[in-house]
């Protein structure tokens, strides 16, 4: 009965890379829900409020610098919009800068400068995400957008998110 000698550093390198398994898949979950803005909600979801969060920023950087062809292909989901833009015949370009121009007469926040992110929560199974940013250092409403994780376009959002 001769059983094999017991090799120390066999079972130390053996433990060493379950344990660096380990801490390297939790530094990774620790990185991405950093990445995702600290949401509490399941991993994952991290993805759509990173990407959400990243696009909703974005359309409202384009709408403050009057870069409405830019800011509409974003909600669009589509930066060569102009290449087809018959597609869009349920919210046309037309209506569509009509509602986010300088100076319309049609939002409530007249010509947007600047915008803060206050609130942001994953409705459905993960295939929407409702943000709430507030413009113009506006203390009464946010404006809330919703972001089609599935199509990665953006449109207003059916209902408000409550603010504690």
């Amino acid at each position: 009965m001769d059983a094999p000698k017991f090799d120390a550093a066999g079972s130390r390198r053996h433990h060493l890379i379950i344990y660096g398994s380990f801490a390297g898949l939790l530094i990774l979950l620790v990185a991405g829900w950093l990445a995702a803005g600290h949401p509490i909600d399941m991993p994952w979801t991290w993805w759509t409020y990173w990407t959400g969060e990243r696009a909703t920023d974005q359309f409202l950087q384009a709408v403050e610098n009057k870069d409405m062809n830019r800011a509409y292909g974003i909600w669009q989901h589509d930066p060569e919009w102009q290449q087809h833009a018959g597609k869009y015949q349920t919210y046309p370009f037309d209506r569509f800068a009509q509602d986010w121009g300088a100076g319309s007469s049609d939002n409530d926040y007249g010509t947007i400068s600047s915008h803060r992110m206050v609130i942001k929560k994953v409705v459905g199974s993960s295939s929407s995400l409702i943000v709430g940013y507030m413009i113009n250092d506006r203390k009464s409403k946010p404006l809330f957008l919703a972001y089609d994780a599935k199509a990665h376009t953006l449109g207003f959002s059916p209902f408000e998110l409550r603010l504690n």
